[in-house]
C-alpha cells in the first residue's frame, strides 16, 4: 500500500467518515515494515520528549501535545493502525515478522482498551511530571548552535505545554480521577524549587553551563540571553501559576483516602493496569494471594540467615537492629557513592561466569539530583541514548546515607546496573535486527522481573558472601513480594496507606523513609509494582524447567542469551521462546 493513500484514509477514520475497505498488499513483508517505520515515526512526533532522549533531534525544539483534541488524535490514529495490521497477509511472513505484527498489534490493542480509564488526567505525581522535565537536558546532546537554539525554543513555548497540563489536572478533580493528597502534598516544594529570581540559577539553564566551544562568544552570548528572558518571561511565571493551582485548587480536590477503587470504574481501571504490567490475565485477588505465599516462603528464607549470624531475639528485634546500628550505614553521601562505584567495578568482571553476549554500551554510576532525591526511590536506571551518545546512568540516592544500608547494595546493583537493568535494555538496544517499537519499548513485567531475577544470582557471581549481604538480598526479595500484598491491598481491598506501611514494615528491613516513599510510589502507580515479582517467578520457573529438561545439556548462558536477545517480551512470549530453545536443544542432543 503506498503510504499516501494510507494517509488519506487514516484522516477519512479520524473524521468519522471511514467507509472503505482496506486493500491486502500483495507484498505483506514490505506493508509491516511500512506499518512498523510509520507508526515509529508518529511515536517520536508525539512523543518529542522521549525522542530526544533517545538521541532522535528532530524534534528538540517541541514539548509534547497535552490537548484533549491531542489524545483524541492519537486514539484515532492506534485504531486506524491496528485495522492497517489486521488487514496485512500473514500468510507470506516469515516467522520473526509475524511475531512483530503479533506484538504490533497487542501493543496498540492495549493502549486502545487503556484510553477510556484516562489515566492522561494525572500528568504528574511525586516523583515525575512537568516538575522534572528540566532533568530531559541531563539526557541530551548539546554539542552544536542548534542543540541550544532547540532548547531555547523549548523554553519559550513552556507556558503552552504548563496550561495543558494543568488542564489535565482540572479535569481529573472534575472527574473525580486524582491522586491522593498525601502523595501530592509533597509536590509544592518540587514546584518551588524552579520559581527562582535569577534566571541562571534555574535548573532549566545547566546547558548553558556548559556551553562547547563549537558555540562562538557571539552565539554564546545571543542564546544565553535568550534562555534567561525564557526563563524569566516564561517558565518562572509557569510554575508560579502551577503552584497556584495546586495549592488553591489541586491539593483541596485531592483524594483523602489511598487507590483508585475510588475513580469512576476504578476497580476495572486497576484490573487493566494490573494485566498491563505483568502482562498476564491474573486478577487482583490471584497476585494477593501469589504474593501472601512469596511473603510466607521468603520469611522462612530470613529466619534461617538470623539463625546463621546467632542474633538473640525476635525477628522484629532484628530489623530493627538492622535499621538502628550505625556500622551497615554510610554516614555521608560522598562514602557511600565511593561504595557504589567500587561494588559495580567489581561486579562487572564477573558477568562472564554466566553471560555469552555482553553490551557494548557503557554505563555510570551517579548520584540522584538532590532536589528530587527526598521524594523518590533508592535508585534508578536511566537508559543510553539510542544513538550511542549517552550512556546508561545508574541514579543512587544520597539523601540522608545513614538511613542506605550497605547490606542492600548489592542487590541494588544488580537490579539497575549489571546484569539487570542496564544489560537487559542496552542488549535490546544493540539488536538492530529488531523493529525499534521492541528495541526501545518493554513490557514491565519482563524488564522489572529480569531485573529481580538477577538479584537472585548475586551468588553465583561470587557476591552475598557475607551473610548480612545475603539477608539484604531477600530484603529486596521480600520488598517485591510486599509489593503484591500492599498494591493490590490498596487499590483493590481498600487497605488505608497505614496499613500499607504496617506490613511493610513488619516483614521487611527497609528503613522507614524508604518504605514510606515506596507505599506512596504504590499509590500514585497502580499495578506497576506487581511486575517485577510475576516477571521474576515466570524467568525462575523457566530455568527450573530448562535445567531440568536438559540436564548436562543445560547451559546458563545460552539460555540468558534466550531471554535477553529478542528484546522485551510479554510473559507468554517469553515462555514460548525458552520453550522452542528447549525442543531445539532436545533435538541436538538425540541427532
Amino acid at each position: 500500500m503506498r503510504i499516501d493513500a494510507w494517509l488519506v484514509r487514516v484522516g477519512l477514520c479520524c473524521m468519522g467518515l471511514c467507509a472503505v475497505a482496506t486493500p491486502v498488499l500483495a507484498d505483506a513483508t514490505d506493508d509491516l515494515k511500512q506499518l512498523l517505520a510509520d507508526e515509529w515515526d508518529r511515536q517520536m512526533r508525539e512523543a518529542p520528549t522521549f525522542a530526544s532522549s533517545l538521541g532522535d533531534r528532530r524534534f528538540n525544539d517541541k514539548w509534547p501535545d497535552l490537548s484533549a483534541e491531542a489524545f483524541e488524535r492519537s486514539h484515532a490514529a492506534d485504531k486506524a493502525a491496528l485495522e492497517r495490521a489486521n488487514a496485512i497477509n500473514t500468510a507470506t511472513l516469515a516467522d520473526a515478522d509475524l511475531l512483530n505484527l503479533r506484538l504490533f498489534k497487542r501493543m496498540i490493542q492495549r493502549r486502545i482498551e487503556l484510553y477510556p480509564f484516562k489515566w492522561r488526567l494525572v500528568p504528574l505525581d511525586h516523583r515525575w511530571g512537568i516538575q522534572t522535565t528540566n532533568t530531559l537536558a541531563e539526557r541530551l546532546r548539546f554539542t552544536t548552535v542548534k542543540d541550544y537554539e532547540d532548547w531555547v525554543a523549548r523554553l519559550e513555548s513552556f507556558d503552552g505545554y504548563m496550561d495543558q497540563t494543568i488542564a489535565l489536572l482540572r479535569q481529573g478533580i472534575a472527574e473525580g480521577r486524582v491522586h491522593a493528597r498525601v502523595v501530592m502534598q509533597r509536590l509544592p516544594k518540587q514546584i518551588q524549587s524552579h520559581i527562582v529570581d535569577d534566571p541562571s540559577k534555574s535548573l532549566y539553564y545547566s546547558p548553558f553551563q556548559r556551553l562547547p566551544e563549537a558555540v562562538s562568544q557571539a552565539d554564546a552570548e545571543r542564546l544565553s540571553t535568550r534562555a534567561q528572558t525564557a526563563i524569566r518571561d516564561q517558565v518562572v511565571p509557569s510554575y508560579k501559576k502551577l503552584l497556584d493551582f495546586f495549592e488553591a485548587n489541586y491539593l483541596p480536590g485531592a483524594s483523602e483516602k489511598a487507590g483508585v477503587w475510588q475513580w469512576p470504574d476504578g476497580d476495572k481501571m486497576y484490573a487493566a493496569q494490573v494485566g498491563f504490567h505483568t502482562s498476564t490475565t491474573l486478577t487482583p485477588d490471584e497476585v494477593h494471594e501469589i504474593g501472601l505465599a512469596e511473603v510466607a516462603r521468603i520469611r522462612k528464607e530470613m529466619d534461617d540467615v538470623i539463625k546463621q549470624v546467632e542474633f538473640k531475639g525476635s525477628f522484629e528485634a532484628f530489623l530493627t537492629h538492622l535499621r538502628t546500628d550505625k556500622r551497615y550505614y554510610y554516614q555521608n553521601g560522598d562514602d557511600l557513592l565511593a561504595a557504589y562505584r567500587a561494588l559495580c567495578k567489581r561486579i562487572d568482571p564477573a558477568m562472564v561466569k554466566l553471560f555469552r553476549t555482553l553490551p557494548r554500551t557503557p554505563y555510570g554510576v551517579v548520584p540522584i539530583p538532590m532536589h528530587i532525591a527526598p521524594d523518590t526511590t533508592t535508585a534508578y536506571y536511566q537508559p543510553p541514548a539510542a544513538d550511542g551518545s549517552r550512556a546508561g546512568y545508574y541514579f543512587v540516592n544520597l539523601y540522608k546515607p545513614e538511613t542506605r544500608p550497605k547490606y542492600e547494595m548489592e542487590a541494588l546493583s544488580l537490579h539497575e546496573a549489571v546484569p539487570g537493568h542496564h544489560f537487559q535494555i542496552a542488549l535490546a538496544m544493540e539488536q538492530g535486527a529488531l523493529p525499534n517499537f521492541r528495541r526501545h519499548g518493554g513490557y514491565t513485567a519482563y524488564v522489572e522481573g529480569w531485573a529481580l531475577y538477577c538479584e537472585t544470582i548475586g551468588q553465583e557471581l561470587g557476591l552475598y558472601e557475607d551473610p548480612y549481604s545475603k539477608f539484604g538480598q531477600l530484603t529486596y526479595e521480600m520488598w517485591r513480594a510486599i509489593r503484591l500484598v500492599v498494591d493490590t491491598g490498596i487499590h483493590h481491598k481498600k487497605w488505608t496507606r497505614q496499613q500499607a506501611i504496617d506490613y511493610f514494615k513488619s516483614y521487611a528491613a527497609k528503613s522507614e523513609l524508604d518504605i514510606t516513599n515506596e507505599i506512596d510510589r504504590y499509590i500514585a502507580w497502580p499495578g506497576q509494582a506487581l511486575a517485577y515479582k510475576i516477571g521474576q517467578l515466570k524467568i525462575t520457573e523457566l530455568r527450573a524447567r530448562a535445567t531440568k529438561e536438559l540436564g548436562d545439556q543445560f547451559d546458563i548462558k545460552a539460555l540468558h542469551d534466550v531471554v535477553l536477545l529478542s528484546g522485551a517480551v510479554p510473559l507468554d512470549v517469553l515462555e514460548e521462546n525458552v520453550n522452542g530453545w528447549i525442543a531445539r536443544e532436545k533435538a541436538k542432543a538425540s541427532e
